[in-house]
């Protein structure tokens, strides 16, 4: 694609960047079939070639963003879809952030979805603020009628109340900094992302994921100062924000790095491990995080990533259940991790089958099924369908946000994958699981004979 960038423009590191990406672009359109908005609404410019085609006007022109280009950005989920089919290589992700940053920059948004959007930054990236917030949307579940009956809001604060759980889970022992010890000799030594959101939805997450670890020889630290990944706010375009939270994250894992050392950084939650893992570009300009931040994203790691380099150990137990494994967009996109949680499931003894149309987002995306609840349902409903059709026992993916957008839209359990890891492995039967009855369809833990 021809670009006709200033080059005053292009001392802008951001904007050389994104000429760089446009110009890669060569027009051939195969990202329009596997993007979910362009599939749903037929619309060129909910497509990420008419998406680029918008970004490329609006950040060659230097004008303030439009609400004609606004409107069609806030439609993209960031799926990445579009890269995994690109032949030429677009780095799209790299592109619509930058223009995320530009509309926070340089768009005035109706009031309405500023307050929203200010809520949200506010609240999810804080455990505290997030827990209360949820106490909150229990109080008012029973007038999610009236509420999504008032204008502008409506219809997205009814949306927010009908995702929040009946109830919070406990406090994890994971709140606070530690170290869990390897049982038996190390082989290991590991920092866990505890996070924002998951940590007060699911806690559950990373205890399994520490308990499967500590049993495969490995060291688990919790680090203090180490929270939220920055992940959220940064694809609504508060950069200053997103990077505040990352350069926390940095430092926390570098005084680990440099202190007793790390192997590797561990996230249960893939939508923060496509961030993390791209902290060496976000900082690249940054004399101060630059090769701390490329330091830390060299070594962070999916779990699925990690455990499979420490190979799997048996299972101890039979389960004879056939798995429904839904690949995260942020997982095999973002991330390019596509066959290595589905053998670890094989691996433990699981019958694991695709989901049809597994490369199209389930409608989570973030804060999108916030934003964009509309649309968001339609792909939740799509991927439902899909995922009942294998007719599988249960669910397996690796991302919070999936889980909780798909778990609204079908009584079929859905775990995280590390959670049927550390149950084939040895340890409790997930919690979901075991209130879905199925603590009486499974076999009783293997009896290992001596030797």
């Amino acid at each position: 694609m021809q670009t006709n960038f200033t080059p005053d423009q292009l001392r802008d590191p951001a904007m050389a960047s994104s000429e760089k990406i446009l110009r890669t672009c060569v027009h051939c359109g195969f990202c329009t079939a596997t993007c979910p908005t362009y599939l749903l609404l037929g619309d060129e410019l909910d497509s990420p070639r008419g998406r680029i085609y918008l970004m490329k006007d609006m950040l060659e022109s230097g004008k303030p963003a439009s609400p004609e280009v606004v409107k069609h950005i806030d439609r993209c989920l960031s799926c990445l879809s579009c890269m995994t089919t690109c032949p030429s290589g677009v780095h799209y992700m790299h592109l619509v952030d930058h223009a995320r940053a530009y509309i926070e920059a340089t768009y005035t948004r109706p009031w309405h979805d500023r307050l929203l959007r200010w809520v949200l930054a506010s609240v999810l990236p804080y455990p505290g603020r997030f827990r209360f917030a949820l106490g909150a949307a229990t109080l008012v579940k029973p007038l999610k009628g009236v509420i999504g009956g008032l204008p502008f809001l409506g219809r997205r604060l009814e949306a927010m109340i009908d995702l929040a759980p009946a109830k919070a889970p406990a406090r994890s022992p994971l709140d606070q900094p530690g170290t869990f010890k390897a049982h038996g000799e190390r082989r290991g030594r590991v920092a866990i992302l505890s996070g924002c959101a998951q940590p007060v939805l699911k806690p559950g997450f990373n205890e399994a994921a520490v308990r499967l670890l500590n049993r495969h020889g490995v060291d688990v630290v919790q680090p203090k100062g180490e929270g939220c990944c920055g992940a959220l706010v940064h694809h609504m375009g508060r950069d200053e924000e997103a990077h505040g939270f990352a350069k926390r994250n940095i430092d926390a894992w570098i005084a680990e790095m440099d202190g007793e050392g790390l192997d590797a950084i561990i996230i249960t939650a893939s939508g923060c491990g496509t961030t993390i893992k791209d902290y060496g570009f976000m900082f690249r300009e940054d004399p101060d995080y630059a090769e701390k931040a490329a330091r830390v994203s060299a070594i962070a790691k999916d779990i699925t990533e990690y455990v499979t380099s420490l190979t799997l150990m048996e299972p101890v137990r039979e389960t004879a259940l056939v798995v429904a494994y839904h690949s995260a967009c942020s997982m095999q996109h973002g991330q390019a991790i596509r066959t290595e949680p589905k053998t670890l499931l094989k691996q433990a003894g699981f019958t694991v089958k695709d989901v049809p149309e597994g490369h199209i987002c389930c409608g989570s995306a973030g804060t999108y099924n916030l934003l964009q609840p509309e649309i968001a349902a339609q792909l939740r409903a799509r991927k439902v369908a899909n995922i009942e059709r294998t007719k599988p026992d249960l669910i397996a993916t690796g991302n919070i946000g999936c889980m909780t957008q798909i778990g609204k839209g079908t009584e079929i359990p859905i775990v995280h994958t590390v959670e049927l890891l550390d149950w084939a492995t040895g340890g409790p039967m997930p919690e979901t699981l075991e209130a879905a009855g199925f603590g009486k369809r499974v076999s009783p833990p293997l009896t290992i004979a001596a030797e």
